[in-house]
C-alpha cells in the first residue's frame, strides 16, 4: 500500500496537486507547466488517484482532473497527526533544556 504522504511528497506531483487546486485541468494543460513529458506527468497524475488525492473525468478525447475532497481532507489529517506530535515533542524538549538550563545556573 501506497504512503499518502511520501506521494504527495514528491515535487512534481504536489505541484500538480497545487495546480489542482484552481480547478480542473487536462493533462496537457498540467503537462505545460512542467519540464518534463505529458507521460511523465499523466504517470503522477495516476499515482495520484492510485491514492485518492484527485480523480479524472472523462469528456470526449480528454480526461479532467481534480482534487479529491475527501482524500484531500485524509492527507491534511495524516499531516497536523504529523506535527502535531512533532511539535509536542519539541515543547518537551525545550522545557527540559530550560530545565537543565535552570538547573545548572544554580550551580
Amino acid at each position: 500500500m501506497l504512503d499518502l504522504l511520501e506521494v504527495a511528497a514528491e515535487p512534481n506531483r504536489r505541484r500538480l496537486l497545487q495546480l489542482l487546486a484552481r480547478g480542473e485541468a487536462t493533462v496537457t494543460e498540467l503537462a505545460s507547466e512542467f519540464p518534463v513529458s505529458r507521460s511523465a506527468i499523466s504517470q503522477h497524475l495516476l499515482l495520484l488517484a492510485e491514492v485518492g488525492l484527485v480523480s479524472a473525468r472523462k469528456d470526449g478525447r480528454n480526461r479532467y482532473y481534480r482534487l479529491e475532497e475527501q482524500g484531500m481532507a485524509r492527507l491534511r489529517e495524516q499531516f497536523d497527526a504529523f506535527w502535531t506530535t512533532e511539535l509536542d515533542q519539541l515543547v518537551a524538549d525545550a522545557s527540559e533544556l530550560k530545565s537543565k538550563n535552570i538547573t545548572q545556573g544554580d550551580s
